[in-house]
């Protein structure tokens, strides 16, 4: 993996998981934090929605769009297990 590479899967992951953070309500863990969960929450998004038919196509946009959705995934599953 290139550096680039590696360096926009980042930044994808702090917007996406900043983005995650103010939609679910009391969902930011930081910068730190948020980076962790949007990462994830791509990954959760590249397993989740091509298993339900679901696909926003390519580009920076979509892939944003994509990540912040599972991110909000990861972050309403974080509640429910902390709320149990």
């Amino acid at each position: 993996m290139e550096f680039s590479s590696i360096l926009a899967m980042l930044i994808v992951g702090v917007v996406a998981g900043w983005l995650a953070g103010t939609l679910v309500r009391g969902g930011g863990f930081g910068l730190l934090g948020n980076m962790v969960v949007g990462v994830v929450g791509a990954v959760i998004a590249g397993f989740l929605f091509p298993a339900i038919g679901f696909g926003v196509g390519g580009g920076l946009i979509a892939t944003i769009l994509q990540s912040t959705l599972g991110a909000v995934v990861l972050l309403v599953l974080i509640r429910i297990v902390k709320s149990a």
